[in-house]
């Protein structure tokens, strides 16, 4: 009994070792060149662009509290950003405590280019809108945002999944019609030329809190779909965070979310399949903002709890470090490979 159990276990132990490790076949990721294109990331919670090779780095705006996830325009001239701050609410009877706040703004290449790196547009005002993603089109502005956040005794936030038609219209609109009753919510959304929308499930904890279940998928125009049936989605993508699509939306670019197991990764559009592009050195991580893709969909740029800026293509292979260690983090690819 004792060696059939002893063969048992390595049975499962020899099947899970190699669990999320198979890199995309080269005859399935197609033919790739060299990466191309610009790449903006934050360095000391500022923005800054560069080349895909790392060179002719440029401070494009000063703002001091850059954070989250970047986005370029379809123009290559503006990259819209988070914002943050704090509330901190010290009430009567040592009530209170503090939680962030966000916005999202617009910094102009053009105007970094003629030396001004003090000037960017504010395209929410609520107080609790974050990581945004500009359209293919430029028609429109996605993002994510905490319905309670300018209330300062919020015991929870509220995270809901938004767009803004145009972009810098303020015209918000909320995709989910029953988010005022809603206990489970989706954060850090991405969208496909389709308006298919990929975003990370949130359940409720024991404790009183939320944690990230996993990945789903709906179309923004049958978001009110059974928080069952995104349950079912989210149940196979488990630990997958921060998803991103590819350009040519066959893949969705996201970060495993594990201390086993962590790493970048692609997964087909049905999450079908799932492909390690990248693991982390040892005695780093990785940061759970998006990966982007390069243009042609060929390359990931994502950066690493140590300050540093990499990229790598989507068969695992030639990965390599383009600024950092230093406080390099949220890299973006640019929409266009060449202005």
């Amino acid at each position: 009994m004792g060696s059939a159990l002893a063969a048992a276990l390595a049975i499962l132990i020899g099947a899970s070792a190699g669990y999320g490790t198979e890199k995309m076949p080269a005859a399935k990721a197609g033919e790739i060149g060299s990466p191309g294109g610009q790449i903006a990331f934050l360095r000391e919670k500022n923005v800054w662009i560069m080349d895909a090779t790392g060179g002719h780095q440029m401070k494009v705006c000063e703002v001091l509290n850059g954070d989250g996830r970047l986005s370029w325009a379809p123009d290559n001239k503006r990259i819209a950003f988070t914002r943050s701050g704090r509330v901190n609410l010290q009430g009567p009877d040592n009530l209170g405590g503090n939680h962030k706040v966000y916005d999202i703004f617009i910094a102009y290449v053009d105007s970094a280019v003629n030396g001004n790196t003090n000037f960017w547009y504010r395209i929410t005002d609520g107080i609790g809108s974050r990581d945004p993603e500009w359209s293919a089109d430029g028609a429109t502005m996605l993002y994510y945002k905490d319905m309670n956040a300018n209330y300062v005794n919020a015991f929870l936030p509220n995270y809901q999944v938004c767009t803004m038609s145009p972009p810098e219209s303020g015209s918000e609109q909320l995709l989910r019609k029953d988010w005022q009753t809603m206990s489970e919510f989706f954060i850090a959304p991405t969208m496909n030329a389709g308006g298919d929308v990929v975003f990370v499930h949130m359940t409720a904890t024991s404790q009183g809190g939320f944690k990230q279940k996993g990945l789903a998928k709906l179309n923004r125009n049958s978001f009110m779909a059974s928080l069952a049936d995104v349950a079912k989605q989210s149940d196979r993508t488990a630990n997958f965070v921060a998803p991103a699509w590819s350009p040519d939306g066959k893949w969705i670019a996201c970060i495993h979310n594990s201390m086993t197991d962590p790493g970048v990764y692609v997964l087909a559009a049905d999450f079908s399949e799932q492909y390690l592009v990248f693991a982390p050195p040892p005695a780093t991580s990785l940061y759970t903002i998006a990966p982007s893709f390069s243009p042609d969909s060929k390359w990931l740029t994502f950066s690493t709890r140590d300050g540093s800026v990499w990229i790598c293509d989507i068969t695992g292979n030639g990965a390599r470090r383009l600024t950092g260690p230093g406080t390099d983090s949220a890299p973006a690819w640019s929409k266009q490979a060449a202005n």
